[in-house]
Formats: C-alpha cells, structure tokens, sequence
C-alpha cells in the first residue's frame, strides 16, 4: 500500500496579507540616516514658508501636497524610495505645521500638545494592536495596516515637534540641551534592544518617535537667530541643504534597491 505524500504546499497565514511585500521602508541604517534629515528638514521649511507667505496659505498648501504625497505612497502596493519618503518629508512639514498651528493659533501650550498627541498615539497603538496583532513595520502589507501606520507617523511628528519646542522653550533648556537630551534618550531603546534584549517593535518606535525632537532641535539650533540663542543661518538656507541631503540619502537608497 503506497504512503500518502505530505502536502508540501505553503500554509495560509491566519492573517490576510495582500502582497507578502512590506509597502514602508523597514529599518536598516540608511533608513534612520534619511528619517533624521526628513525630520530636521520638515522644521526647516515649514518655519521658512509660514514666514515667505501667508501663514494661511502656506498651511493649506502644505496640506494639499501631504495629501498628494501621500496618496501617491499609497497607491504603490509595495515599497517605493520616491514615493515613500516624499510622503514622510510631506509628514514632516505638516507636521510641524499642525503643531504650531495649534500653539500659535489655538493659544495651546507644547505640554497638552505634547500629552494630547502621545494619548492619540497609545491609543492608535492600541487599536493597531488588537486589530492586526501587530505593530511590526515588516507586516506593514495591506491598506488597512499602512494606513494605521501612516496614522501613527503623523502623529509621532506632530508630538516630537511639541515635545522638542517644549524642552528648548517652555523648559528653557535651549536647543543645545535639547539636542544632547534627546539624542541620549534616543541611545535609551538602542541599548535596551542590542544589549538587553529589549521587544524590537516598542524599542523601534520609541527610538522613531524621539528621532523627530532631535532633528528639530538641530534645525532650529542652526535656523533660529542668535538673540533665540540659534546659529543664525536662517530657516531657508538650512531648509535648502536639508532637502538637498535628503534627496541624495534617497537617491543612494533607490539605486540599492533594485525594485524602486
């Protein structure tokens, strides 16, 4: 009597995935390279438009183009260079926007901007979480889970940016301090993660949400004038090189993979 053959064929995930192919960018060292110049760059231009034009219409713009940017990433299906980090330079501007909008405009202080966004976050985590399993950006592979985590960018931007401007503000530690303080907390998860063994998934997204006030600190240290205790180079010339910096980090990175 002949033995049934095992059936070799690929198991279903309990989990639907659309393409098996993550559509954001996963974490390597070039990653956090451009993540740090986008969220330098975002502080950058958005404090040089709101001051070049109307501060209405540079909001609105700036919205229109997230909105451009980010249904271009969308439509992708998969990872694109281009069209992902566009999207996170588009997050990084807004971002900034959103925040001081809702300082300057809406008279709230960087500490409820700041406790208002991290609540937001948890509970975007939290929904994340329940409904996917979870929050790992390699299973970022449907709509439904890039969107929760294009939610969870937005946010994490217009957090850092309240949290840096409260330290080097409202605290007076200046952007000197703020740049050493945030740049040592961000060694905090890195360590835990390597030396530790720390979860890589909350020790990613911590180090992610503390790249933004570190970046920021850096631009404003270099963009603001010296009576704020800044550089001096101006918002604009900083902005310019940031983008600059930017767009070479991803051309390096497009040119690497060879599916962009």
């Amino acid at each position: 009597m002949t033995e049934p053959v095992a059936d070799r064929r690929p198991r279903v995930p309990a989990t639907p995935i659309a393409s098996g192919v993550s559509r954001v960018a996963l974490p390597t060292v070039g990653f956090w390279v451009a993540k740090a110049l986008s969220t330098a760059m975002g502080e950058s231009v958005s404090d040089w438009s709101t001051k070049a034009v109307d501060p209405v219409l540079a909001v609105l713009a700036g919205f229109a183009l997230f909105v451009v940017a980010l249904a271009w990433q969308l439509t992708r299906r998969a990872y694109r260079p281009w069209a992902y980090w566009t999207a996170v330079a588009m997050v990084g501007i807004f971002g900034t926007m959103a925040a001081d909008v809702a300082h300057v405009a809406l008279g709230l202080p960087y500490a409820v901007s700041f406790v208002l966004c991290a609540v937001l976050l948890g509970g975007l985590f939290a929904l994340w979480k329940r409904t996917e399993g979870t929050l790992d950006v390699h299973d970022v592979t449907t709509t439904r889970r890039e969107l929760l985590y294009w939610a969870a960018v937005v946010l994490t931007f217009a957090m850092g940016t309240a949290l840096g401007d409260l330290t080097a503000t409202t605290l007076h530690l200046g952007y000197v301090a703020s740049i050493v303080l945030f740049a040592v907390a961000i060694l905090v998860p890195v360590v835990g993660y390597r030396r530790f063994g720390w979860g890589a998934v909350p020790s990613f997204w911590t180090a992610y949400v503390l790249t933004r006030p570190v970046g920021a600190s850096v631009a404003d240290w270099l963009g603001k004038p010296v009576r704020e205790h800044g550089v001096g180079l101006g918002s604009g010339p900083v902005g310019l090189v940031l983008v600059v910096a930017l767009v070479v980090a991803v051309a390096v990175t497009a040119r690497r993979d060879p599916t962009s």
